[in-house]
């Protein structure tokens, strides 16, 4: 190698990992990746990612920002068994007491396992020039001359460490990183931390998925707060499976891991269809049970001082409630944008880069943690803005049961197309006035037809 050719290192051969790999590509001339599993052949899961075993969701923000990177990428994973998809039309999403309609939507999804989509981006990746893959390598420090990393230090599986000089570091290597710790190694302070615990446990399992087994592609049970707080998914995906997913927010809501009792709990959610899938379906193994520790987002942009040449990416940044389906989302966003600020030059390139992460990551943070806040138990510091947005935001999602176009807006908002400002224009505002109106008018006649059967009788 040259003396002036460029080189990056990233730590963490997972998604964000992956992408921030592609996108620096384009300004340095070698890319390694290091990540301290024996790295599977194909789609398989591995030690480092337990959470693979369980259903994860690519928003339509993140497909478009893969496409950008990758394309053809969607193309090659549907036909290893990934399902490409409308949002709205393929998809039975339950926010309040009833499914929102299904129309087109435009917003393109794809139902991918994560075992999967990982082992489509490292072929990717792996064949790019210039790049390589180093499975099997432990992050151990990191090199530093007084003003900028000047690189790594790294261990094989049964060898020594060594250092490993780069023109960039990126700290890819997930909710367990060392990041802040090396940071404070360096003399820097550590970045303040934001953590939310709603205490979510998830018990997912497969369930085999024959031909014309339902008309949906994806049904999604989301927890209806402190009222209902559990919810279930199941994702069509590759292989042939449904990847079920049943989540319970805070004491005493853990889903049974026990096979009766999982399907007991799934008869608990709004919508009947989901349970109605797993009573008819084959099992392909026993429950498996996560709980991830909190949802923790590190503040690196209101850092007065940064040493050059490193960075954190995607968990290593900011790690999301699962439940949510926005992590895999904002990595590949966040990898989109440290391609661009390397594209303008290294110098300063800490400090543009976590600028726009923040940018990134404000709105969906935002929303997951307004949504763990609604909880009580939930610590965290709630303000009168945030109760008021919940409220709506409750309406909102009782309105998605009544109007396609509210449903619409609202997914366009969770799947990172359109600002949240958007739920509050005149048009939309009055849509969810009189979906609240047509709803208050059904349950009187409900309860009305419920009284004069009773009397009836």
């Amino acid at each position: 190698m040259s003396d002036n050719q460029r080189h990056a290192i990233v730590l963490g051969g997972s998604i964000a990992g992956l992408t921030a790999a592609r996108a620096l590509r384009d300004s340095f001339d070698r890319v390694t990746v290091f990540d301290r599993d024996t790295l599977p052949d194909g789609a398989a899961h591995r030690r480092g990612v337990p959470q693979a075993e369980h259903g994860h969701g690519l928003l339509a923000r993140g497909r478009a920002v893969l496409e950008e990177l990758f394309p053809g990428l969607v193309d090659e994973l549907a036909e290893l068994g990934a399902i490409p998809l409308d949002i709205q039309r393929d998809v039975v999403w339950i926010f309040g007491d009833r499914p929102a309609p299904r129309v087109a939507s435009g917003l393109a999804g794809l139902s991918v396992s994560r075992a999967l989509l990982e082992a489509g981006l490292r072929r990717r990746v792996a064949a790019l020039p210039g790049v390589t893959i180093l499975d099997g390598h432990e992050a151990t420090g990191l090199t530093f001359d007084g003003a900028r990393v000047t690189g790594a230090t790294v261990r094989p599986v049964g060898g020594g460490e060594h250092e490993v000089h780069a023109d960039l570091v990126v700290d890819a290597t997930g909710r367990g990183n060392r990041g802040t710790t090396w940071l404070a190694a360096l003399g820097f302070e550590r970045p303040a931390e934001e953590r939310i615990d709603a205490g979510t446990v998830y018990v997912s399992r497969d369930y085999r998925r024959g031909p014309g087994a339902a008309d949906f592609t994806a049904i999604l049970n989301a927890p209806g707060g402190p009222a209902r707080p559990y919810g279930g998914i199941a994702l069509g995906v590759d292989g042939d499976r449904w990847m079920v997913t049943l989540l319970g927010v805070g004491p005493g809501q853990a889903p049974p891991t026990d096979p009766d009792g999982y399907l007991d709990f799934a008869a608990k959610l709004p919508d009947p269809r989901l349970h109605a899938l797993l009573a008819a379906s084959e099992p392909l193994g026993d429950p498996v049970r996560l709980r991830l520790p909190a949802s923790v987002r590190r503040r690196y942009e209101r850092l007065t001082r940064l040493p050059e040449r490193l960075v954190s990416i995607g968990d290593a940044l900011c790690s999301f409630n699962p439940a949510y389906g926005q992590g895999m989302t904002v990595a590949v966003a966040q990898a989109a944008a440290l391609g661009r600020a390397a594209g303008a030059g290294l110098d300063g390139l800490p400090r543009r880069f976590y600028a726009r992460a923040a940018r990134i990551i404000d709105v969906p943070w935002d929303m997951s943690a307004g949504g763990d806040l609604a909880y009580p138990f939930v610590e965290g510091a709630r303000t009168r803005r945030g109760e008021v947005l919940n409220a709506y935001v409750a309406r909102v999602q009782a309105a998605t049961g009544h109007d396609a176009a509210v449903a619409r807006r609202f997914l366009e908002v969770t799947n990172l197309m359109r600002p949240p400002q958007s739920l509050l224009a005149p048009g939309m505002l009055a849509r969810v006035l009189r979906a609240q109106r047509r709803s208050r008018a059904q349950s009187a006649m409900s309860t009305t037809s419920r009284a004069t059967a009773t009397i009836a009788q």
